[in-house]
C-alpha cells in the first residue's frame, strides 16, 4: 500500500510539475515562439511529466519495497531488548545533544541551524551505538540477563549455563529431575547451534550425539524441575564457543556447566565457577578404603607384568595385581590403594590369600 501511494504521489508531482513549466516560465515562452498556433503544450507538458514521474516512482516503490522487506527481517532477528536498548539509547543520546545545541551561537552562519541537526543527529546515533555495545554490562549490573525471564532467582540458585559436552553427555537431565540444581539452567543460542551443526554431521557417530543432544534438551524443557531458558545471545567478535561461555557467564554472573576438562580450566582461570559432572560423578561413588575386600570380575590384562583389570559397576576400574591368571574368572581381593584424579579413580588390590585349614 505504502509503496503504490508513493509511486502515484510521484506520478501526480511528475505531471504537476510537467504542467508548470510548459505554461509559465521561460520553457513555455520558448515553446509558444516555436509554435505559435498550438496551444496544446502544457497537456504535453502533463503526459511527459506524469510519464518520468511514473518511471521515477516505479524505481523508488521498487527500492522501497526491497528496503522495507530488509528492515522486516531485521527486525525479525533482531532480539526486543536490542531494540528497546537502542531506542533508549538514542533517546539519551538526542537528549544530551539538545542540551548540547542549546549553548551554540544562532547568530554563526551555518552552526547555529545546521549545526544543531548535526549535532542532534550524532547525538542519537552514538547513544545507540554505545547503549548497544554495553547492552550486556547494563543487564548485569540490573542483574536482568538479556533474553531470560526478568524475574531475578535467588541468591541460593544462580544462572547456570549448559555448554554442548553436558548436554550430549546427557546426565544433567537426570541431575535437574532429582531437584538438586536451584536457578534457571541457560542454554544460549549458539550452543544450540552448535547441537544443530553436530546433528547435521555426515559422520554417523556425530550426528547421532547431536540429536541425542536435541532429544535431551526437549525432555529438560518438559519434565525438569528446574527453568530451562533457550538464550538468544551472541558475540560477533568471537568465533570459538568456549570462549563465549565465558564471556557469557561473567557477564551474567553465572556458572558454567561442562565436562569438558580445558574449558573446565580456562574459566576457572577468568574466575568463571563451574560446575563439573564428572567430578560430581566421582564425587557419589562409594568410598572405598584399604584393607576393604570385594570381588572383582577380572576382564583383561593390564599394563605391568602379570596385572588384570576389572570394573565395578560405576565404571571404576580395579588394577588386581597378579590377577593376570584370574581373566574370565571373579575373583576376591583386597584393596590396596586408591588413585584419585581428575578423569576420575583407580584402585588397586590384590588376590586374597586363601585361608589355610586348621
Amino acid at each position: 500500500m505504502l509503496v503504490r501511494f508513493v509511486r502515484f504521489s510521484l506520478f501526480l508531482l511528475g505531471a504537476a510539475g510537467g504542467y508548470k513549466l510548459a505554461s509559465f516560465g521561460a520553457l513555455a515562452a520558448a515553446l509558444a515562439s516555436f509554435t505559435p498556433s498550438f496551444e496544446a503544450w502544457p497537456w504535453v507538458g502533463v503526459a511527459a511529466g506524469g510519464l518520468i514521474g511514473w518511471g521515477v516512482g516505479w524505481w523508488a516503490g521498487e527500492r522501497l519495497r526491497h528496503g522495507l522487506e530488509a528492515f522486516g527481517a531485521l527486525v525479525q532477528r533482531t532480539p526486543l531488548a536490542d531494540i528497546v536498548t537502542g531506542v533508549l539509547g538514542a533517546a539519551a543520546g538526542l537528549a544530551l545533544a539538545i542540551l548540547a545545541t542549546a549553548t551554540l551561537p544562532e547568530q554563526v552562519p551555518l552552526v547555529g541551524a545546521y549545526g544543531a541537526v548535526l549535532i542532534s543527529a550524532a547525538g542519537g546515533y552514538l547513544g545507540a551505538v554505545a547503549a548497544l555495545r554495553k547492552r550486556d554490562d547494563l543487564a548485569a549490573w540490573l542483574r536482568l540477563p538479556t533474553g531470560l525471564s526478568s524475574q531475578r532467582p535467588a541468591a541460593s540458585g544462580r544462572y547456570k549455563i549448559l555448554d554442548t559436552s553436558v548436554i550430549i553427555d546427557g546426565r544433567i537431565a537426570d541431575i535437574a529431575r532429582t531437584g538438586f540444581l536451584e536457578g534457571t539452567l541457560v542454554i544460549p543460542s549458539f550452543v544450540l547451534q552448535e547441537l544443530q551443526h553436530i546433528a547435521d554431521s555426515s559422520d554417523v557417530l556425530k550426528r547421532n550425539r547431536g540429536r541425542r543432544g536435541l532429544d535431551i534438551l526437549n525432555r529438560m524443557q518438559k519434565e525438569s524441575k528446574v527453568a530451562v531458558e533457550i538464550l538468544d545471545r551472541d558475540f560477533d567478535d568471537i568465533t570459538d564457543v568456549d570462549a563465549k561461555l565465558v564471556r557469557l557467564a561473567r557477564r551474567l554472573d553465572a556458572k558454567v556447566l561442562t565436562n569438558d576438562f580445558n574449558l573446565n580450566k580456562v574459566a576457572e582461570l577468568q574466575g568463571v565457577e563451574v560446575l563439573n559432572i564428572n567430578e560430581l560423578a566421582n564425587a557419589l561413588k562409594p568410598v572405598v578404603l584399604p584393607g576393604e575386600e570385594m570381588v572383582v570380575h577380572v576382564i583383561k590384562d593390564g599394563k605391568e607384568q602379570g596385572q588384570g583389570v576389572g570394573y565395578l559397576d560405576d565404571g571404576t576400574m580395579i588394577v588386581v595385581d597378579g590377577g593376570r591368571r584370574y581373566i574370565g574368572e571373579s575373583v576376591d581381593v583386597l584393596v590396596t590403594s586408591v588413585l584419585q584424579t581428575a578423569a576420575g579413580r583407580m584402585i588397586f588390590a590384590k588376590p586374597k590369600p586363601a585361608e589355610r585349614a586348621l
